[in-house]
């Protein structure tokens, strides 16, 4: 059973097949009565890229995203979770080698930019991968 994930958006700007859409994501208590009294309120402008065949979709227009369940997985534990195992196992080999914390942190947060180095040359495969598609609404 596959779910998806689905945000309305305003097309803000399209260069050939690519386009990109502005969505407004807002926090479960944006919707609350006293949301403009409470300072929890949140509400986030973001843009993502996508690309569509239809050439019939222009600037401004209200548009459907939607991508696989999976996908927002698959980037989660490619941003977050492999970077803080990496973190955590590097500190617990480190700790064991040496007595210096400052030095063992500095190593263990170094080891990201390999990680994010080898991340950036698999770009393309993980935008082929994380790919959102456009309906018009």
């Amino acid at each position: 059973m596959s779910q998806k994930i689905e945000h309305t958006g305003i097309i803000t700007n399209i260069v050939g097949t690519k386009i990109q859409v502005q969505i407004v994501q807002l926090s479960a208590c944006s919707t609350c009565h006293a949301n403009g009294a409470c300072s929890a309120s949140d509400k986030d402008e973001k843009v993502i890229d996508a690309e569509t065949t239809d050439t019939t979709l222009k600037i401004g227009d209200h548009v459907l995203l939607s991508g696989e369940n999976s996908m927002g997985l698959f980037a989660v534990l490619i941003a977050f979770v492999i970077p803080f195992l990496l973190i955590l196992i590097s500190l617990l080999i480190l700790r064991s080698y040496t007595t210096n914390e400052a030095l063992s942190g500095t190593i263990a947060l170094g080891i990201l930019v390999p990680y994010f180095i080898v991340l950036s040359l698999f770009n393309k495969k993980l935008q082929n991968k994380l790919k959102f598609t456009v309906q018009k609404n």
